[in-house]
């Protein structure tokens, strides 16, 4: 019995040898890989056809596949780099071609949680009650652990007027579902005024970088530089990012001229923006937090590494890289991949590592004040002169 048994898996592996040197031999040929490259090819090939004809249950192999391109862009390293199944794909891109709402909110993602960052004022999310900080850990019942951060995002938002049912863990209570309709979000991206009792501070917030906020931006600080502004804070704190053609463009109005960024791709070409702001620039200070990422990383990295401000706040994010999706040849999955990496002025990368801030500040989950905001006062009077604060009780209003 051992005796068939052996000659039996000879000959299986016989065939399957056979069969993957004969299809191996034509992607070589049709692919021209090199040597070392068709070894690989082989390794790979084999393993599929061993687990096809052996293992003991039927397998897909559109499913092998499958885990193989998933495991293969997982194998990068790379946490903005992953493989969008047919149906995550679908979602993406009935999103970005139809009409859909969301809830407002902004999230931000870890290897444990997925996490509320902000929350939108006048918008579904803000009606429930979500709450910053708040951990979803479920949408319409199915678990966010290990789901891809596109999946997540793509089960939240769907068609105006629909509703999606999220699990809410809360520090302190009791995890509980939040049934929320889902409608369309119209955000104002920028938002300025000046400080009561500061009539020389100017504040604006940017809470994330999208096809309007240039304008905007420059709107908000043409009205306080007619309001009589003289000094200004900058807050990106828990800003995603977004589009690097609005954050270039409000980077122009306020950066000194020079390099803005660099992003430079594997074989070292290298794309330039520029500024070529030739006027009196206010002085500033920046609030950054663990929060603020990509394009907010890159417009406080150009003020920073050009001496135009003091940032003040926590490390940010660190993501410093660029990504594009390749749909897959005549399928209906697809990979979405990093092919560049943005540099600062001074020619550093913040991928992995962020920006650190000039002056750290911490700020507590349940502070009654915000001590971050306060230090960028602070900051702000000592650059124009003028007396630092007498206490830390003034909070935004």
């Amino acid at each position: 019995m051992i005796g068939k048994i052996i000659k039996w898996l000879f000959f299986a592996a016989l065939s399957v040898a056979a069969a993957t040197v004969l299809l191996a031999a034509g992607i070589v040929y049709t692919l021209d890989l090199d040597d070392a490259k068709t070894a690989q090819l082989g390794r790979f090939f084999a393993t599929m056809r061993f687990i096809e004809t052996q293992y003991v249950d039927e397998v897909d192999p559109a499913k092998l596949i499958d885990g193989a391109i998933s495991g293969m862009v997982r194998s990068l390293g790379d946490p903005h780099s992953a493989y969008l199944d047919p149906p995550t794909y679908k979602k993406l891109k009935e999103h970005s071609e139809g009409t859909f709402g969301g809830i407002g909110v902004v999230m931000g993602f870890d290897e444990a949680d997925v996490r509320v960052i902000s929350v939108m004022e006048g918008t579904p999310g803000a009606s429930a009650g979500l709450k910053a900080g708040d951990r979803i850990l479920r949408v319409d019942g199915e678990a966010t652990k290990g789901m891809e951060p596109e999946l997540v995002a793509a089960s939240i938002r769907g068609e105006a007027g629909t509703e999606v049912v999220l699990t809410i863990g809360r520090n302190g209570e009791a995890d509980k579902d939040y049934s929320i309709t889902r409608d369309h979000i119209h955000v104002k991206t920028v938002a300025g005024r000046m400080l009561e009792n500061e009539p020389n501070i100017g504040y604006i917030r940017i809470v994330q970088f999208s096809e309007n906020t240039g304008k905007e931006f420059k709107d908000a600080l043409k009205s306080l530089k007619e309001q009589g502004m003289q000094g200004m804070i900058l807050d990106l704190r828990a800003n995603p990012g977004g589009l690097l053609t609005s954050c270039v463009e409000i980077a122009k109005e306020i950066v000194p001229a020079g390099l803005i960024v660099s992003v430079v791709e594997r074989d070292g070409s290298k794309e330039e923006y520029y500024s070529e702001h030739a006027g009196d620039l206010l002085p500033m200070t920046v609030l950054i937090d663990e929060n603020s990422a990509s394009a907010s990383e890159i417009l406080a990295a150009a003020l920073h590494d050009t001496n135009a401000a003091t940032l003040v706040g926590k490390t940010s994010y660190g993501k410093g890289s660029v990504q594009v999706i390749m749909p897959i040849p005549g399928q209906d999955d697809a990979v979405k991949l990093t092919i560049a990496r943005y540099y600062t002025p001074s020619g550093e990368s913040i991928q992995g590592t962020g920006i650190r801030p000039d002056v750290e500040v911490n700020l507590p989950e349940n502070a009654t004040e915000d001590t971050q905001f306060l230090t960028a006062v602070a900051q702000i009077k000592t650059k124009l002169g003028l007396p630092a604060p007498q206490s830390m009780q003034q909070s935004i209003q």
